[in-house]
Formats: C-alpha cells, structure tokens, sequence
C-alpha cells in the first residue's frame, strides 16, 4: 500500500488517548499459550491500544483462518494478500488455548476470505463446535466477516449456535467507499439483519474520527437498530502507520458519552462508547445486558 500522507500532516494525540501499558505475569501466559499453539489475535495483528490490558486480564480475541486478509481496509493493519489454505487443527488448537487461558468468555473474529467458496463459514462453525466440546461453559463470541450476505455461509455459522454474532459496520455509509475495501453498507447491514431474523444476539461496532458528522453517526446506529443489531460499540479511529488513513478528529470523551446516550434511546440493549473502546473490548458485559 503506497503512504498516503506524511508525518507533517499528523493530528496530535489528546491527553485522554495516552495508554499506560502493564504488562503483567498474567500477559506473559497469554503471550506464551498464543505462541506455542500457533494462533494468531487481532490483538496483535490490528494493533489494538488495549492488548496489555487484556491479555493482563487474561482475556484475548482471536483471529482465526489465518493473518492474511483479502481485502485491504484503508483502516486496518492487518496484512492483505493471498492467503494459505485453511489449517484443519485450528480449531483444536484454539480450543485448547481457550482451557489453558480458563476463559470464561471467548472473541473469535477472522481475516476475510473471499477466495474461499463458503467464506471459511465451514472453518467458523468447526471452531465453535470445538470450543463447545472442550469448554462447555464457555460463552462464544464471533466477530464475522460480510459473507458478501450470502445465506447458505451464514446458516453454517448459524448451526454453530454461537452466544453472540458481531459483524462491524466500521463507519457511516459516505465513508465506506473510502475507508473500506469491498464492503458495502447495505451488505453490512443485510448481513446483520439475516443473522437478527433468524434469532441470534447482533453485535456491531463503528469508529469516528475518519469525517464523519453527529447526524452520520446517528443515522448510523438507526440503521444498525433498525436491522435488529441489540449491541453496539462506538469508539476512536486511531491510525495504525503512515500508511493508512489519517485521523480527522478526536472525538472528546463527552461525546462519546451522548452518543451512548442516544443509542441506548433507540433501543439498543447495550452500548459501550468511549475512545478507547474496541468491538471485543470487555465483551463479556454485553452479553449479561442481553440475558435474561
């Protein structure tokens, strides 16, 4: 990907977005289970500004189909290429992982395999059964690609009975041709919309910062409602390297703040709004919001 700005054109960072990082004994054991079972976290791989303090926590999402993506987001530093063949034990090992780590919750998300017939909805499905046999009473969590809407992948991920489907609409509908590569709004929302009508809990996530308006944003999470989305998280774009878009704004805590506000007056069951906020970030909370 060429650059696309220099550093001259960079926005400084406000004090509220400064990370203390503590990386504990507990870090380290994460660290070393993800390492010796070959896994691969969107922790690491999209750089996300709270890796310390959930792997300190003993929390972690992973990334499963590999670290390869084939689609190239202005946003994200994950890296886009052609990927390799799905790995048949992943989802042994990751399960495996998941019982060392003694989660109680559990995040999967995936790079997005286009070149695979199904979308690897098979490779989903496997992980969750996976996890299901080696950790019954863990909750599951799946931060899923588009599938292009595409309902046969969809209903395999569907028989996996996962507690939670996410899938991240990522920014207001004028901006998706710029920040996303391939996506398209109204794909994203059939998707989420397919998962919502056939019963399971919808998850999505979008980041400000990248030019958006107040009435975008809002627009944004009527939209999400409207498509049966019960959970959303809304937090600060930050730019990964040089390479990829550049921040438009900080978005002050206090907005963030109404935006929860409002979102949570449209009916949404559960919102969690603030600049460091990530779509697996303390994911567990959003479950109990929604159980009875």
């Amino acid at each position: 990907m060429p650059k696309l700005y220099d550093r001259a054109e960079a926005l400084r960072k406000p004090d509220w977005l400064k990370i203390r990082l503590h990386r504990t004994t507990a870090y380290a054991d994460v660290q070393h289970i993800v390492q010796e079972h070959g896994l691969h976290t969107i922790c690491s791989s999209g750089r996300c500004p709270n890796q310390a303090e959930c792997w300190s926590r003993r929390t972690a999402t992973f990334m499963i189909l590999g670290d390869i993506c084939t689609r190239g987001c202005r946003f994200c530093a994950t890296r886009t290429g052609r990927p390799l063949p799905p790995d048949p034990d992943e989802p042994e090992r990751l399960a495996e992982s998941i019982r060392l780590m003694g989660l109680r919750y559990a995040v999967v998300t995936s790079v997005t395999r286009d070149d695979l017939a199904d979308g690897g909805a098979a490779h989903w499905a496997a992980c969750v059964r996976a996890i299901r046999r080696e950790t019954p009473g863990t909750a599951v969590e799946l931060l899923v690609p588009d599938f292009d809407a595409r309902p046969e992948p969809m209903e395999t991920v569907l028989a996996s009975a996962p507690d939670i489907i996410g899938h991240n609409i990522e920014t207001v509908e004028r901006l998706t041709p710029e920040v996303r590569s391939r996506a398209k709004y109204r794909t994203s929302l059939a998707t989420l919309r397919y998962f919502a009508d056939r019963g399971a809990v919808t998850k999505s996530g979008l980041m400000v910062g990248l030019g958006e308006t107040d009435d975008e944003v809002l627009r944004t999470l009527h939209d999400l409602r409207e498509a049966g989305v019960r959970i959303v998280t809304i937090g600060q774009y930050l730019r990964p390297t040089l390479e990829h878009l550049p921040v438009a704004a900080y978005v002050p805590p206090e907005k963030f703040g109404r935006y929860r506000e409002q979102a949570l007056a449209m009916g949404f069951s559960y919102c969690a709004s603030a600049p460091m906020v990530r779509s697996s970030y303390l994911a567990d909370e959003a479950l109990r919001s929604v159980k009875p």
